[in-house]
C-alpha cells in the first residue's frame, strides 16, 4: 500500500463501485446523493452518462436513469443536452441538513447500531494494524492530517474525518480493509458524522484523533483500537438522540389526529 493514500481518487472510485444486493434505482441514487452531499461530487462536476453509470453500478441502464430523475427532482442534479451536455451536479451546500435529517428518520435504532457495529469493527482491525505496520514517516504524515485540518466549518471537519479514517486504513497495509472503509464511507459517512454539526463533538474527534495517532506512534494497537471504536459508538449514539428530537418534531408538526369531527 502507498505510504499516503489520495482520498479523491479513491474515493470517486467508492462512489461508483458496483452494488450489492439488489440493482434498485433508491440504492444508486442514494449512493449519488450521500457523494453530492459531502463533497465528493463537487458543485458542477459532469457525472457518467447514464450506460456508464449502468456498467459502473452493476445496474440496468433504465435503473440509472431513474436515479438521476430522483436527483433531479431533489435538486441535486441538473441535465443538459446537446454539445457539451450531461447531467451535472447543481448542488452547493444548500439542504443539507434537512436531505440528511429526511434519512435519520428513514432508518431504525436497530439500523443504525448494526451499521455503526460494523464500522467500528472496520475500524478498530485497521487501527490494531496501523500502530503494528505503520512507519515512523507515516505517523508524521498521519500527524500532518490531523493538525492541519480546519475544524471550524462543519463540511471541512467532515472531510477531514473521512480522510484520517481513509488514511489510518491505508496504514493497515490490507487492500481488503481499505476497500471496505471506502465502501462504508461512501455509503454512511454522510450520515454517520452529522454529529460534528456541532464545534464541540468537533473539538473532540479531533482529540480522539490526536490519542489514535499517538497509540500508533506507540505502537499500542490495543488503545488504537479501543479509541476508534469509541469514536464510532459515540457518532451512533448522537444519531439516535438526533432521530428521536427529530422524531419528536415532527409528531409536534403534525400535530392530533382525532379524525373528522361529527357534524352536530
Amino acid at each position: 500500500m502507498p505510504q499516503s493514500i489520495r482520498p479523491r481518487t479513491v474515493t470517486h472510485a467508492a462512489v461508483f463501485a458496483p452494488l450489492e444486493g439488489a440493482g434498485r434505482a433508491e440504492l444508486v441514487a442514494q449512493r449519488l446523493t450521500d457523494a453530492i452531499v459531502l463533497g465528493i461530487l463537487a458543485d458542477g462536476e459532469r457525472l457518467p452518462t447514464e450506460s456508464l453509470l449502468a456498467r459502473q453500478f452493476g445496474v440496468a441502464t433504465v435503473t440509472a436513469r431513474e436515479a438521476l430523475d430522483a436527483l433531479r427532482r431533489k435538486g441535486l442534479v441538473a441535465t443538459k443536452r446537446g454539445r457539451g451536455g450531461g447531467s451535472f451536479v447543481t448542488y452547493a451546500g444548500a439542504g443539507h441538513g434537512r436531505l440528511q435529517d429526511e434519512r435519520l428518520l428513514g432508518l431504525s435504532r436497530v439500523q443504525l447500531r448494526d451499521l455503526g457495529a460494523h464500522y467500528a469493527a472496520i475500524a478498530a482491525m485497521t487501527a490494531e494494524l496501523a500502530a503494528d505496520r505503520a512507519s515512523e514517516s507515516d505517523v508524521d504524515n498521519l500527524r500532518r492530517i490531523v493538525e492541519s485540518a480546519d475544524i471550524v466549518q462543519e463540511g471541512a471537519a467532515r472531510r477531514a474525518q473521512g480522510t484520517f479514517r481513509l488514511e489510518v486504513s491505508a496504514l493497515s497495509q490490507s487492500a481488503r480493509l481499505v476497500r471496505e472503509e471506502l465502501r462504508l464511507q461512501s455509503e454512511f459517512g454522510p450520515l454517520l458524522w452529522l454529529c460534528l454539526r456541532n464545534p464541540d463533538y468537533r473539538a473532540r474527534c479531533r482529540e480522539t484523533q490526536r490519542g489514535i495517532v499517538a497509540a500508533i506512534e506507540d505502537q499500542d494497537g490495543e488503545t488504537a483500537r479501543r479509541l476508534s471504536v469509541f469514536q464510532i459508538t459515540d457518532a451512533i449514539e448522537w444519531l439516535i438522540e438526533a432521530k428521536a428530537v427529530l422524531e419528536t418534531t415532527a409528531e409536534n408538526t403534525a400535530g392530533p389526529t382525532n379524525g373528522p369531527k361529527e357534524e352536530e
